[in-house]
């Protein structure tokens, strides 16, 4: 049960990453086309939800990875 609930944590830390990277290309490709450059150049309001997403992706990652070891050592030794 342990290693199933960490494998998934795994896979959606590893899908989220992968989307937070995205997101925060087009992002900032959406900024550079711009002509008024102000929000690029000062990074002005700031917009803590652009890396928000792979923040969540490497804890959901973080937790699933510990999870595993821990399911799996409870298997072994258990």
């Amino acid at each position: 049960m342990m290693m199933g609930i960490g494998g998934f944590f795994a896979i959606l830390g590893i899908i989220l990453i992968v989307l937070g990277k995205g997101e925060e290309r087009a992002y900032y490709d959406s900024l550079a086309s711009r002509t008024d450059a102000r929000e690029f150049l000062e990074h002005w309001p700031e917009r803590p939800r652009v890396g928000a997403i792979k923040i969540g992706g490497w804890i959901a990652l973080a937790v699933g990875l510990l999870m595993l070891v821990m399911g799996g050592a409870f298997w072994l030794w258990g």
